[in-house]
């Protein structure tokens, strides 16, 4: 008898009639005869059985395990797209939101940006700025209204306004901020602060990057522009691979992958920076690994008066707030600094980077490169500062001397 058990074919005997043959004739293919005896047709026939079932069990085995890997791999996909999924942002002010604790204009999207002023009063002061904090900080970390000479600042009648950039502290997101939109929110912060048709704007580290899009983008409201160890990033199509990929190289590894990250697939940002498996950014964790022997030095008065405030930097979450800033800074950029033209033809501003040679964080070769590429650049190099530099004592009035009087 042929069936088929589980899609293989099986042949049976009839074991009845030959328990009662002493002998049995079977024609084979090709018409060869053999006699089997019922001893060995009933042994064939336990072997054909036991076949059958090993077969049979051994094809319900390996459904069953492909079962087991369809909702393993469907279990470990949701996982997986569950981890990459940033929670919602916090929201700010009521009813029920974080608290409201400083002045914020609402912007023509509905957005809120919060904001706090420094140094002489608006209405009587002779030179007004805008400062751009940098990474994982926010409006009251202001090096150059804390650091420099209040004198200076009430001699030269100098106001300083500084606001939260989207994700950060009080200032709503932007979940569509580019290079673009932010000089946009700038610009209209500056306006509805009635700061005039020109301002000045400094930046330091990832502020300092910002600064390029405001050189972009709203050259003409510029009155003059400090970027202070602005950040770089590694893939600006104008720098030269051989120089970038040496200065990327010389980065802790696990910033290499950061950054690798933030640039290549943005999307899986917010897991990188905090799942358990790999160390994350050292920027993020606060470690002194990143820091020159100057910025150890400096670190009392980088940290000082922090603790009361610090919370508030990150209090909307990491993703659109540090996460987001890895993304835009890291990512492809919507235009080259380096093809930038002087946004001051005819002298009446200027534009100054400031560079420590041993900031371990911003490479000085590529800095320098940068500078050589653009001329009119005031490209200022200390010998032997880091990335904290500003905070040394004088530095910051220097930096204002030479963006508002053009002393060197």
């Amino acid at each position: 008898m042929n069936v088929y058990v589980d899609g293989i074919f099986c042949h049976y005997f009839d074991t009845t009639t030959l328990y009662q043959l002493p002998t049995t004739t079977i024609t084979m293919a090709g018409e060869v005869k053999r006699k089997i005896s019922a001893s060995s047709a009933r042994s064939h026939t336990t072997q054909s059985k036991s076949k059958s079932n090993s077969s049979s069990t051994f094809s319900s085995g390996n459904g069953f395990f492909l079962k087991f890997l369809l909702v393993f791999f469907t279990a470990l996909l949701a996982w997986a797209y569950q981890a990459a999924c940033p929670p919602a942002a916090k929201k700010v002010g009521p009813p029920d939101g974080l608290p409201i604790t400083a002045p914020r204009i609402k912007l023509r999207d509905g957005r809120y940006l919060s904001y706090k002023e420094f140094g002489v009063p608006k209405d009587s002061a002779e030179y007004k700025i805008i400062f751009v904090h940098g990474f994982d900080s926010f409006k009251h970390y202001v090096v150059i209204a804390t650091s420099a000479s209040p004198a200076l600042i009430e001699d030269l009648g100098i106001y300083i306004v500084s606001f939260d950039r989207p994700g950060y502290g009080e200032s709503d997101p932007d979940p569509k901020r580019t290079l673009k939109s932010l000089a946009l929110d700038t610009e209209e912060l500056a306006d509805q602060l009635k700061l005039g048709s020109k301002f000045y704007v400094v930046g330091f580290s990832m502020g300092g990057q910002v600064i390029w899009s405001y050189l972009k983008y709203i050259p003409h409201r510029l009155a003059g522009a400090a970027l202070i160890a602005p950040v770089v990033n590694y893939w600006w199509p104008k720098l030269p691979s051989n120089l970038s990929q040496q200065a990327f190289s010389k980065q802790l590894l696990q910033d290499q992958w950061s950054l690798r990250v933030a640039h290549y697939l943005p999307s899986l940002t917010y897991w990188w920076n905090t799942q358990k498996l790999f160390p994350i950014l050292t920027w993020m964790s606060n470690s002194h690994n990143i820091l020159s022997r100057q910025d150890r030095e400096l670190v009392p008065i980088f940290t000082a008066g922090r603790s009361a405030v610090e919370g508030q930097v990150r209090q909307q979450g990491e993703y659109e707030s540090i996460h987001r800033d890895l993304n835009i800074g890291f990512g492809t950029w919507e235009f080259d600094p380096t093809e930038i033209e002087n946004p001051f033809p005819e002298n009446k501003g200027s534009v100054h980077i400031w560079q420590g040679d041993e900031d371990i964080l911003v490479p000085v070769t590529l800095q320098r490169d940068i500078a050589q590429q653009l001329p009119w650049i005031n490209y200022h190099e200390l010998a032997g500062a880091g990335h904290l530099f500003p905070y040394a004592d004088g530095r910051s009035d220097a930096i204002l001397k030479a963006l508002l009087l053009g002393q060197t």
